[in-house]
Parts: C-alpha cells; structure tokens; sequence
C-alpha cells in the first residue's frame, strides 16, 4: 500500500496512536520500535482494543483467522517509522500555509515557545508541544494541523548526523532558523563539525526550495558563513542591515531588553532568566514583524511569556530563589548560563550543577573547564554533581548524585540564596526545587 492510499484511509480514521495502552475507537495504530520494545507485538491488542487498523512491518504479527486468512485490518508496510513520516509529510503538505522550522544547539524549545506566543497575537499557530523535535515527535506535530491553523512552527532536533536532514525533509519549511550552534552530543557527531553540518541541513533544504527565508543573529559568523546564497532576515545586538537590533538593559534577575526596527524604540520587561535570551527574544520579534504582527502585539506577547519547562525559569520557595535551568546542559549553555549568573545583581549565590552528558572523548576536557571558569570567576559556593564533574580538578564540593545533595539539604538548610541549578536532565536536579 503506497503513502497515498493509507492516506485516503487516514481521512476516514484521523487519528494515529503509535501506544497500545491509547487506542481511541477507529484510530489507526502504527507499530513503532524503540530500545527496549516492539510495537509489531501489540498490533493485535491495539485492534482488540478499539483501533480500525494496524499498521505493522513484521508481516509475521498478522493474525490469521481459522482459513488461514489474514485479518484485512493489518497493513504491512516496509518501514513502519518510515511510514509514519511520509504519511505526516502527507498529511503537511494538504495545508497551503507558512511552516517555520527551528533547530539549534541552545534555545531551540525557548525560541519556538517565544515565536508562537508572537504569532498567536494574530493567527492561530501550530506549535510543536514540548520537546516533541524528534523523529516520532514531529510527525505527532504535522498530524495535529487542521485547516484551522494559519501558520505553523515546528522544532527540530538532532543527536546524529542527518537528524537534520530527515526532519527538514518531512516538515517542508519554507522559513527556517538555527538559533545558534554549539558542543552538544558530540558523542553521537563525533565533532564540533558534526555538529554544524548537522544543523546546517536546515539551511540546506531551504537552499533548493523557491522563495525560501532564513531568519539569522547577523552576529553569529559561524552561522552568516554557513548560510551564504540565501535570502536572510537578520535580527541581533550587532551586525548590519538588521530588521530588529536589540540590547540587553539589566537582568536583575529578569532580562530587561530594548528593541527597534528603525522605526521606533521599546523596551521589554520579561520573566526570563539570563543576558542570552536577548537573542531568542530578538527572533521572536524579528519573525513577528515579518508576518505583519505589531510592535504592540510583539511587547504583549514577550512581557506576558512565562517559562514552565526548567528553561531559565525562576522558582520563589520559601527559602530560596531557584535559578532552574535543569533540562538539559551542555559545555555551550553552561558556560552561558554561568556568565550570567556570575553577572547578576543578587546576593548570595550558590550553584549546584550536574554532569554535562554524551560529550564522548570531549566529557573530561569540557567539565574542568567548567569547574576552571568557575575559580576565575570567583563563584564560591558550587556543588558539582556526578561522575564527571567529580574527576575534575578544583576545591568545590562534589557529589555521586541527586540522593546525595538531598541529604546534604536536608542536613544543612539553606536559606536566602540565588541558587543556580543546571545540568542534564538525567542528574535530575530538577528533583531539588522542592528540597529548597
């Protein structure tokens, strides 16, 4: 069965689970694998339970009745993955509107949170939800478009090379842009230049499309030289032919920032944490403009903004003002993360910060960095977490995990500090916010 006739019967079944435990009645189900499963095995459960049709890639999994004949509601296919993202790129390309696609090593989740909050003062946007940038998650994405929307953003993730490439290539933008590229994954791209080329596959695609547009930090060379031949849009705080140039005002401990297109001048009070957000904030005003929001609605949209997802978010406890940038953490956003808060107009500060993971060979070299900038800057009260930070060499306290820094919470009470907690998300600092 080829993409175009699964699709017809899509229309007639509009909604896919690929989770045999969420079996709407007359969804199709699609036998995903991962790591540790095999969605071919539940194919059967799935119809059992309500769905109108399984499509599965184990031909094997179909159930035969007592003829020997097979059960018309299994659909084999080559490629059950492959499947689900051709049948999403299908299901795209049935809306005649504006796709923007956003990746990058930081500030991705943030920009694309900004931008549709931006746009959602005028149209009514798809956005991709969470953290769903990768090869199930944004296919989930495109199958949420409806004939409502009128304009579209969706985040792209990577870990590999030509993550990028397959991503682009479902999701079709016609606009595109990388926020910034940076040391993340290095294990899975084997280098720095992995990983520029891997994001470059945005730039790429845009690159055959016709009027394609890129929206560019005119400041980033890396990113100016990687995207030559194409028709830019540049935003920043410096650089020239900028539609958008911004500055950073304070952050005390919020990014207060102003703006202008030449036109005139407005300042922003938001409730972000840390100086590098200007560039996420100037994206989403540079994008707005672009599509005829006003400056009015752009100021809303950014003031009104609040994180929710351990994103430079600030959390109030009783005791303590928690600086919560716990989702993910590589040598790039760290050492951002780090400047700003040795910058901040506050006092006292502490730091508790976890492992920097999947650096490969780099992990060593990267942490004493981290715990190097941290002597020159003279930040004292630093707790580093896990089994990398812990080979480095320094006079900070060290913990094995998580469990550890809550007995020594619970032991020691901290009270009145700006603390800053940030680290791959498998440290689980997050776990900490209710501790202090």
């Amino acid at each position: 069965m080829d993409i175009e006739q699964l699709y017809e019967i899509y229309k007639s079944h509009p909604v896919i689970t690929t989770d045999s435990r969420d079996c709407p009645a007359d969804s199709i189900f699609i036998a995903l694998k991962g790591g540790s499963f095999d969605g071919n095995k539940f194919a059967a459960a799935a119809l059992e339970k309500g769905c109108a049709f399984a499509v599965i890639d184990e031909p094997e999994c179909a159930v035969a009745d007592a003829s020997g004949r097979i059960d018309p509601r299994y659909i084999v296919v080559d490629d059950c993955l492959r499947t689900f993202q051709l049948l999403a790129r299908h299901h795209r390309r049935q809306f005649h509107i504006p796709v923007i696609g956003i990746t990058g090593t930081n500030g991705k989740t943030t920009t694309k949170e900004l931008v549709s909050a931006v746009l959602s003062e005028r149209f009514n946007v798809l956005f991709t939800q969470g953290n769903f940038n990768n090869d199930v998650g944004v296919p989930k994405t495109l199958f949420r478009l409806t004939s409502d929307h009128d304009i579209a953003v969706v985040e792209m993730g990577a870990s590999h090379p030509g993550d990028i490439k397959t991503l682009v290539e479902i999701v079709e933008p016609q606009y595109g842009l990388i926020t910034n590229v940076g040391k993340a994954h290095l294990q899975g791209f084997g280098s720095f230049e992995g990983v520029v080329h891997t994001k470059g596959e945005l730039y790429d695609f845009l690159r055959k499309q016709e009027n394609s547009t890129v929206f560019i930090d005119a400041g980033n060379q890396l990113l100016m030289e990687i995207a030559r031949g194409l028709q830019l849009i540049a935003y920043g705080v410096c650089g020239d032919n900028l539609k958008v140039r911004g500055e950073v005002v304070s952050c005390a401990p919020f990014l207060k920032f102003r703006w202008t297109d030449g036109i005139g001048s407005h300042e922003v009070q938001s409730h972000l944490i840390g100086s590098y957000n200007i560039y996420n904030m100037l994206a989403a005003v540079c994008i707005g403009l672009n599509f005829g929001v006003t400056a009015e609605e752009i100021n809303h949209a950014l003031t009104n903004y609040i994180p929710s997802n351990n994103r430079s978010q600030l959390t109030e406890t009783g005791d303590n003002h928690l600086i919560v940038d716990a989702y993910n953490a590589n040598p790039t956003s760290m050492m951002a993360a780090l400047r700003n808060f040795r910058d901040m107009a506050v006092e006292p500060k502490m730091a508790i910060l976890g492992d920097m993971r999947e650096l490969g060979e780099s992990s060593g070299v990267e942490h004493q960095k981290i715990v190097d900038f941290l002597v020159e800057a003279g930040l004292q009260n630093i707790w580093l977490v896990g089994t990398e930070f812990a080979k480095t060499r320094c006079h900070y306290r060290k913990f094995n995990d998580v469990e550890e820094v809550k007995a020594e919470v619970a032991a020691c009470e901290p009270k009145g500090y700006y603390i800053l907690i940030k680290g791959s998300n498998g440290i689980k600092l997050s776990q900490l916010t209710e501790k202090l």
